[in-house]
């Protein structure tokens, strides 16, 4: 997937901002930003549900104006709205779905029972749909999105409104996808823990612009060294225990009886400092470890703070409403 210089205008709102990207085959690339930073703006653009103002972009080789049909045949793609029909059964829908995709009499007859059990609903498979959960929802339209065996395939927020137990799901399976069969998932999120988890690098977006992409760890690389903070048992070690520490070069005692140490090699170094504190016989109080996160990261390039889909500080401008036309949502500083 290549995009350069995306724009969509809607009226006085610039919703998405001239991005560039690149999206390697069986990557699994998040997107992530708060509620009105571009996000499904750029997946209905490169899904050829919108047309772009400015900027090209192609999809599994193919032109997103040019060769909208090569595209659509190219990927799968569940959005934030979830398109089923209360009164059919989660097998009806696959079967239809089957159909319209052109699947030989064989595969319209087998695909669907081998997508109910993939996304955990083999035995719902005969109920209509209008009596499941979200979260069956959810992973019915991940299976209607996989129906023809797509190369690449776009996930919206797939997990909002989720509970723990059915994103966790949904992100094994998206896991799996990626790792097994080498599927290429663009991924958009507002939750840092997804995109943490799940992405083999991502961009971070902010009104319409992308303001810095890489991996996880690159990204909270950018922000500082993880960072352990002990407390004695005994105050009075304290000073024993600056000394212990000192080897790891970054250390600091704090006000009260705390000594903060730097992981300059990350937190697999930890390991080091409890053999230092056993070797020096210091019996300790409280430890705790203090890493970056991708919350740091956000705050780092924008200023704010990302929260639950929304951000905390200064104000969102120039941001587009999700469904302003579309839904919501440039090259980008890299991590390395």
């Amino acid at each position: 997937m290549e995009v350069e210089g995306l724009v969509r205008q809607f009226k006085d709102v610039r919703a998405v901002d001239g991005i560039d990207l690149e999206v390697a085959p069986g990557e699994i690339y998040g997107f992530l930003g708060p509620n009105g930073a571009g996000k499904s703006t750029t997946v209905l653009m490169l899904t050829t549900l919108l047309p772009p103002t400015a900027g090209r972009a192609s999809v599994g080789g193919h032109d997103i104006v040019r060769d909208g049909a090569g595209v659509r045949r190219s990927i799968g793609a569940a959005l934030q709205d979830v398109a089923l029909d209360p009164l059919l059964t989660g097998r009806e829908h696959l079967k239809l779905q089957a159909t319209l995709q052109g699947l030989p009499r064989g595969e319209r007859e087998s695909r669907p029972g081998e997508l109910l059990e993939r996304v955990g609903l083999s035995e719902a498979a005969d109920r209509r749909v209008g009596g499941y959960s979200g979260g069956m929802k959810r992973r019915l339209d991940l299976g209607l999105a996989l129906v023809h065996q797509p190369r690449i395939l776009f996930l919206d927020e797939p997990t909002t409104g989720l509970d723990i137990q059915s994103r966790t799901a949904l992100w094994e399976e998206v896991a799996r996808l990626a790792r097994e069969e080498g599927m290429t998932v663009f991924l958009t999120t507002q939750y840092l823990e997804e995109a943490d988890v799940l992405a083999n690098r991502l961009g971070i977006i902010d009104r319409g612009k992308i303001v810095v992409e890489g991996t996880p760890a690159e990204l909270k690389a950018r922000v500082g060294r993880p960072t352990v903070e002990i407390i004695p048992a005994d105050p009075d070690e304290k000073e024993s225990l600056r000394v212990a520490m000192s080897q790891f070069g970054d250390c600091a005692v704090l006000e009260d009886t705390a000594v903060s140490v730097g992981l300059e090699h990350g937190e697999a170094q930890l390991a080091e400092v409890v053999r230092a504190l056993d070797a020096a016989a210091i019996h300790v109080g409280t430890l705790q470890l203090h890493a970056p996160t991708l919350n740091d990261v956000f705050l780092a390039e924008t200023g704010r703070k990302l929260e639950g889909g929304q951000v905390t500080g200064a104000a969102v401008d120039g941001a587009a409403p999700d469904g302003a036309g579309g839904r919501r949502r440039g090259r980008a500083r890299s991590a390395r």
